[in-house]
């Protein structure tokens, strides 16, 4: 198939034609294409999404540096599947890139970024988790604390108590995690 099928079908295609296109990507190197395909992390159906994501899992070339630029993409999809996809990689030259996402205006690209930093294992993004505790966003929150469990960040009465003060069930639940893996001083 030439490039310019494969950009239209990927453009303008069905959910059926993209699939069967994406599914025959996965060793594709060419910037045009892996752009296009990266674009359709942000299709309107949810299979198309899903079956992008796994084209760029599965690619055996180096894309770092594509999947590197898609994180400044305007579509919040983009940017919070690219950190999944990064980490799926375990892409570990990308945890500086992803962690400067911690702050991202959407809520589904800071729960990403700590998730993707919790694959990678990226205990050096430790503050980050700490920061986010205090998020707006009960997901960011739950996804932070996950991340303190998971790498056993000790934190302090004070941030406890505010934590427990929580009112969403699934939280609290959590601090209780990290209050019996800890003991009194945390973790």
């Amino acid at each position: 198939m030439n490039v310019d099928k494969i950009i239209k079908i990927l453009e303008n295609g069905t959910e059926t034609e993209k699939i069967e296109t994406l599914q025959k990507l996965n060793d594709i190197s060419e910037d045009i294409i892996l752009q296009k395909i990266i674009s359709r992390l942000d299709d309107d159906s949810i299979h198309v999404r899903g079956e992008a994501f796994c084209t760029l899992i599965l690619n055996k070339n180096n894309i770092l540096e594509n999947l590197l630029g898609n994180l400044i993409s305007q579509s919040k999809n983009v940017r919070a599947f690219t950190c999944l996809v990064l980490a799926n990689r375990n892409e570990k030259k990308s945890i500086n890139e992803i962690s400067k996402l911690s702050n991202d205006p959407s809520a589904r690209v800071r729960s990403a970024v700590l998730g993707a930093l919790r694959f990678l294992k990226a205990t050096e993004t430790k503050n980050i988790f700490l920061e986010k505790i205090n998020d707006v966003d009960d997901e960011v929150k739950i996804s932070a604390l996950q991340g303190i469990i998971d790498f056993q960040i000790p934190i302090s009465g004070n941030i406890k108590k505010q934590i427990f003060d929580e009112k969403n069930p699934m939280i609290k639940k959590m601090i209780l995690k990290v209050e019996k893996a800890g003991g009194p001083e945390g973790i």
